[in-house]
């Protein structure tokens, strides 16, 4: 069973946010956002405005929509 953790980034993750991005061919996220991470494996992130990253070579559409929600949840 894989262990699935929504949480925010913090600036120690910098670097696998730069490398999520590259994956996913666009810039990296600024400022406060949340991760999607499986069995400790950076798969997705959202920033508070809703712009998202994610591995286009895992499946993450789950994933995405998981922090969408909790970004949702914060917004209110």
């Amino acid at each position: 069973m894989s262990a699935t953790v929504i949480r925010f980034t913090t600036s120690d993750d910098d670097q696998r946010l730069a490398r999520l991005a590259a994956l996913d061919s666009q810039a990296a996220l600024r400022g406060p956002a949340l991760a999607a991470e499986v069995d400790g494996e950076l798969r997705a992130a959202i920033d508070l405005a809703g712009r998202v990253i994610a591995d286009p070579f895992r499946p993450t559409a789950e994933l995405v929509g998981l922090l969408q929600y909790r970004a949702r949840q914060l917004a209110a």
